[in-house]
């Protein structure tokens, strides 16, 4: 077990949401339930009484109806939580009503605006008001094409307040990524931006608005927002002005309260692998597992500032728009991270007085990469806990956290997904920080790293598998009828048990590491290899910028292949190699050793930052690539064709 990087101090634990919630669990159970591995069997072991007690204990707005609150338990899929439950996502996210601010807008330009509760509650009242005379019911979808600003909040607060269906894109998006996404779920309204700031540069979004409108027949009313100064949209259906609609400040809040299962939002898959799947996740389910992962393992209150680094196409903003159940403050940031200067979100955090930051694994690793030290630069005093996901974060990204971030912070490294849309492993103030390790599993989930024979041990690695049900699994995928694709998707592996295609292993400390996507796992002599167990040791070489790892079919066996980005000016040479490998054997095993180092100008990765390592498996292999639209930078594949290094 080794030492951790940091411990709460005994008054951080005292007054953590996590210490009453145990207190209170532990006097209905008759039991002591302080320590958290306790807590958590608690959770498992009384599903029911625990999902109950996260409703009352984190304020859910609504009626749960009647017992049971958990029928079918022993199904996956086919459990139902609250199954008799009534509620409106918005009206819990919307509870508040007064001068504190809600939301603060930044945009890479330097401007800068502010919605207070009272406001908030009173544009999605007028717009909400106005959707509802367009035609707006339960069930009908309103889709996004917006950056991440308070406008689109409040498009979401509105659309949802009717009991209509939201899912949004990013403006980065192309057509076809586009297309492929709102073309499978016919929206009947759009909310689109005329254009955004990103990397010192204005884009202009109507081309793309407008080969969407053509493209997709249903929509029939554009929401307008302005955003960029571009310009106004032409186009034949009916194009409304976000500021008309949301300037009645005499309508009234209404909710529409709908069951528990509800849609409540369309989100997708990455799409690198063919046609996204459109994955439905319920209200109640989404709003119950963010409450419990806001209140409980990252301790929001009211007196909190949240602010996490994402676009409106990642899971994160879901996950962070509903920080307003807790009555904080959200920070929205729209631009690049690194513009002007690599210190640009840092100074926000200082110049906002951010408390919770939440960003990527890759974003920690850049930040190290051009010698950003907060510790030195900024005052960043109220910070308490560092969120990070995306990607595992690296044993060099933890040390560079307390040595040069902020040596007193909780550093949670949390691990989910959009199909989820929340996380298996979280973090927990009341808990120490190990580096490279997630801290814990969360609450009410019973996670598990199975063998191929479905055996778990800790210590162990295996695939991330989810034994019981829990709230927030989807309520199936868009134009699934029978459910076979869903089925397909997560069940089948398994039986009666979800697996999420993670690869990683439980710890003594009962933490959770993971090493990457099953599907990536490299297996040179028969022995698995997660390539984040290679990503962390090549992060050590300073030459090196970026990299991708994928395996090669060669003489009956798969050789290790590391493509390599190195900073500006240098070439890869012997020198280079020889450190890179000395690096990997040496804190890790000969067989993590890449047969094959070459270098390349960038790495592919989707429009959510991920790298695909799947895609340049492919390339290497001379197979296609399917849906390349779903890549933020497509043209960085042609690097990896036809290497003489690989023949």
């Amino acid at each position: 077990m080794n030492d951790p990087l940091w411990s709460p101090s005994p008054e951080r634990v005292a007054r953590a949401n996590m210490t009453r919630f145990a207190a209170t669990a532990g006097a209905r159970a008759g039991a002591n339930l302080f320590v958290y591995a306790d807590l958590h069997q608690w959770s498992i072991d009384h599903p029911e009484a625990f999902w109950d007690l996260v409703w009352q204990e984190t304020g859910v707005i609504g009626d749960p109806g009647a017992r049971p609150f958990l029928e079918d338990a022993e199904r996956m899929p086919g459990a139902r939580f609250f199954p008799r439950a009534t509620l409106n996502f918005a009206e819990n996210l919307l509870r508040f009503d007064d001068d504190r601010v809600a939301l603060v807008g930044r945009l890479e330009n330097g401007s800068r605006a502010t919605l207070t509760y009272s406001e908030l509650r009173a544009q999605v009242a007028s717009l909400a008001r106005r959707l509802r005379k367009l035609g707006v019911a339960p069930g009908d979808r309103v889709a996004a094409f917006m950056p991440n600003v308070p406008e689109t909040v409040v498009g979401m607060l509105a659309a949802t307040s009717l009991g209509a269906v939201w899912s949004s894109c990013s403006p980065d998006f192309g057509v076809a990524g586009v297309l492929d996404r709102f073309g499978q779920i016919a929206p009947k309204v759009l909310l689109a931006c005329d254009g955004y700031f990103y990397n010192g540069k204005t884009i202009d979004s109507r081309p793309v608005v407008n080969s969407i409108l053509e493209a997709i027949e249903p929509i029939e009313h554009v929401v307008y927002v302005t955003v960029a100064g571009t310009g106004a949209l032409q186009a034949n259906q009916s194009v409304h002005a976000y500021q008309d609609l949301a300037g009645d400040a005499h309508a009234t809040l209404t909710f529409e309260r709908l069951p528990f299962d509800h849609p409540l939002y369309i989100m997708y898959s990455s799409g690198t692998t063919g046609i996204p799947k459109c994955i439905v996740h319920g209200a109640g389910g989404t709003l119950l597992q963010h409450a419990k992962e806001h209140v409980l393992h990252v301790g929001l209150t009211r007196e909190d500032t949240l602010f996490y680094f994402t676009t409106c196409g990642w899971m994160m903003w879901n996950w962070l728009v509903s920080g307003l159940s807790v009555g904080a403050t959200l920070v929205l940031y729209d631009g690049s991270p690194f513009h002007p200067d690599p210190q640009a979100v840092i100074d926000i955090a200082a110049e906002e007085s951010l408390t919770v930051f939440g960003t990527s694994a890759k974003y920690i690793s850049a930040l190290e990469k051009a010698g950003v030290r907060p510790t030195v630069s900024h005052e960043l005093n109220t910070v308490h806990t560092i969120l990070s996901t995306g990607s595992p974060l690296s044993h060099e990204g933890f040390k560079y956290v307390y040595r040069d971030f902020k040596p007193d912070v909780c550093l949670a490294s949390i691990s989910g997904g959009t199909d989820i849309i929340s996380c298996f492993a979280l973090g927990n103030e009341t808990l120490a920080v190990h580096e490279g390790e997630l801290q814990c599993a969360g609450l009410g989930m019973d996670v598990a790293f199975y063998a191929d024979d479905g055996s778990a041990t800790v210590g162990v690695r295996g695939e991330l598998v989810c034994r019981q049900p829990f709230p927030s699994m989807p309520t199936g995928f868009w134009n699934d009828p029978d459910g076979t694709r869903f089925h397909a998707a997560y069940f089948d592996r398994f039986p009666n048990t979800w697996a999420h295609g993670d690869y990683g292993e439980s710890t003594a400390n009962g933490g959770v590491i993971i090493y990457g996507r099953s599907d990536a796992v490299l297996n040179p002599g028969g022995v698995r290899i997660g390539t984040a167990e290679i990503y962390r040791q090549v992060e050590k070489v300073d030459a090196v910028v970026d990299s991708i790892c994928v395996g090669q079919d060669w003489e009956d066996d798969v050789r290790v292949v590391l493509f390599v980005v190195l900073r500006e000016g240098l070439g890869i040479n012997a020198d280079i190699q020889a450190e890179i490998r000395q690096t990997i054997r040496a804190n890790a095993t000969p067989r993590h050793v890449p047969a094959v180092i070459a270098q390349v100008p960038d790495i592919p990765r989707t429009i959510s930052g991920k790298i695909v390592e799947l895609a340049v498996r492919n390339v290497i292999h001379g197979l296609p690539v399917r849906n390349q639209d779903a890549l933020a930078n497509p043209e960085a594949l042609a690097a990896f064709r036809d290497r003489p290094e690989l023949r």
